[in-house]
């Protein structure tokens, strides 16, 4: 029977930057590592005008450039420059600025397509292999590890698993792993717009009394929209036709861009905060979108993945132990909870407090507005969140 030192399961974005992020040690100390993926991925990037993308903070950026990723990555990577937030109907508004925070940019807008072929061309085969398409259909604890039962009625075993399946995991719920579900009751409305004007790394985070909207600057003077709104409406405006959508989100958003041009395909996905109960076991950590999944407005939820892909290699590193040792892994997961309290908890209020059109809200967060503008120190904090550096040291090295 075949065995590996891990067996990551899910060879996205998070799984693909743990390989990575292991791969020149492990080739060191002689493990094996397998990446098994039920989608096959592209030989070569294709550019298309409806790329999904992710918004990856100034932190992000930093993981990578010690990977030895950035500058590949950098290539169709738009920076953001300048964060605008502000309240429809309301004199509350701030603005984010990389000068003022010392860093070349805020974040960046990448295309899940452009990243996701950056990171599989880095992975050495010599350490990582795939399994590709293929699932992981049951799980089953055994002495020193797991056995894992694939689709093609492979079996293999392995010191470690990670489950870095997505948000609906199966495999998390059929190992009986628990999660912690608030809907927040929203659906995000997702495409690609082109605006009028340049939008010069720009971004935009709105508020309105139907709810939040973000439009964030990407490659070729395009923007990706995150509009959040009741399930009923998002539907609604996934089905009016190109013409009538674009006048109702210029009606929103205004004409900081000047007038919007075109959109792309539309999708929606309904929104919840889900955490698992369980992110370590012995032999096992659930990571990325299966151990928590945050509302997109903050642009949090894959900046904080990568904090705990890069905390939990450092740990598997930091000793003599094979992975899955049992101290380890806690020790892993208690250094990252802070992190993933503050950041989880961030995003969950930015939602609430900026979806709400209740009038003692809506009024408590236009003066939140106007205060950070009041507020170096406060607005600063604002800008670090943003930028997944919470819990990190400060790039000028204040305090």
């Amino acid at each position: 029977m075949n065995r590996v030192n891990l067996a990551i399961i899910g060879g996205g974005l998070v799984g693909a930057s743990l390989a990575l992020t292991l791969q020149a040690a492990a080739k060191a100390r002689g493990w094996t590592i397998l990446l098994i993926e039920p989608f096959a991925p592209g030989d070569s990037f294709q550019p298309s005008y409806d790329a999904r993308s992710s918004a990856l903070s100034y932190g992000t950026r930093q993981i990578y450039e010690r990977l030895g990723l950035w500058q590949a990555i950098s290539r169709r990577a738009e920076p953001i420059r300048q964060i605008q937030v502000s309240d429809r109907g309301r004199f509350g508004a701030t603005r984010l600025d990389a000068l003022e925070e010392g860093v070349p940019a805020l974040g960046y807008v990448v295309e899940n397509a452009w990243l996701g072929q950056c990171l599989w061309q880095a992975i050495d085969n010599e350490v990582v292999s795939w399994r590709c398409p293929a699932q992981v259909q049951a799980m089953q604890a055994i002495a020193g590890g797991y056995r894992l039962q694939l689709d093609d009625d492979t079996v293999l075993e392995c010191d470690l698993a990670v489950l870095a399946d997505g948000g609906r995991s199966g495999l998390r719920e059929q190992l009986g792993i628990h999660v912690r579900h608030t809907p927040y009751e929203q659906s995000a409305l997702i495409a690609n717009i082109t605006p009028g004007e340049a939008h010069a790394g720009q971004a935009f985070e709105r508020f309105t009394e139907q709810g939040p909207m973000a439009l964030l600057p990407l490659a070729d003077n395009r923007c990706a929209l995150v509009w959040t709104r009741q399930g009923m409406d998002a539907k609604r405006l996934a089905e009016l036709d190109e013409r009538s959508f674009l006048r109702e989100l210029q009606e929103a958003f205004g004409y900081r861009l000047g007038a919007l041009r075109q959109v792309g395909a539309r999708h929606l996905y309904p929104l919840s905060l889900v955490e698992a109960e369980e992110q370590v076991r012995p032999h096992l950590v659930v990571l990325g979108n299966a151990a928590h999944s945050l509302h997109p407005i903050a642009g949090q939820g894959f900046n904080l993945s990568l904090r705990d892909v890069q905390s939990l290699a450092d740990a598997l590193l930091a000793g003599p132990a094979l992975p899955g040792d049992l101290p380890t892994l806690q020790g892993y997961h208690q250094r990252q909870r802070l992190d993933q309290a503050l950041t989880i908890g961030f995003s969950d209020q930015v939602t609430r407090v900026f979806g709400s059109s209740q009038p003692l809200l809506a009024a408590g967060r236009n003066l939140g507005l106007l205060g950070l503008d009041l507020l170096p120190p406060a607005k600063s904090w604002f800008a670090r969140q943003a930028m997944g550096l919470g819990t990190r040291p400060d790039p000028r090295g204040r305090p």
